[in-house]
């Protein structure tokens, strides 16, 4: 592997945040946060944002957001109990999809301890075919565009 580790981004990269807790389950054998947990985390930062300002029904909406890419870097271990923020930006919006960016934080360190992404594809809840991204949602994830 000839690539360069990519450099943490701080706090500052990112538009919003969401203030999650490590429970006792997340730690591994290792006795740091399994990484399946930062996808957990991820999901649970941007679909609560979504359904408390964007009002996405996850119950019974129209359309939902399917996700169907992800991926997380790893800078530095995270182990309970810490409670973490998931930073979150939007990289690309497109009419049917968005890319989000994340970034877990813990108190003591000033950059992120891990960085990843993942794509929803919005789509018709019965035909599974996708479908514009709900306006009240959409207004949201405009505001999290990172400036170019």
């Amino acid at each position: 592997m000839s690539e360069a580790r990519k450099v943490p981004s701080p706090q500052s990269a990112y538009a919003r945040f969401v203030q999650l807790t490590t429970r006792w389950g997340d730690n591994d054998v290792y006795g740091h946060v399994n990484n399946v947990v930062y996808y957990a985390w991820f999901d649970s930062a941007v679909n609560k944002l979504l359904v408390e300002e964007g009002g996405l029904d996850v119950a019974e909406g129209l359309a939902i957001g399917l996700c169907v890419e992800s991926g997380c870097s790893y800078h530095a271990p995270v182990s309970y109990p810490e409670d973490v923020t998931v930073g979150i930006r939007v990289g690309k919006l497109g009419t049917s999809s968005v890319r989000y960016e994340l970034g877990v934080f813990v108190a003591r360190r000033p950059v992120a301890v891990a960085e990843g992404h993942f794509v929803h594809v919005f789509v018709d809840r019965e035909t599974r075919r996708p479908t514009p991204i709900p306006e009240a949602i959409l207004t949201v994830l405009r505001a999290l565009v990172r400036a170019a």
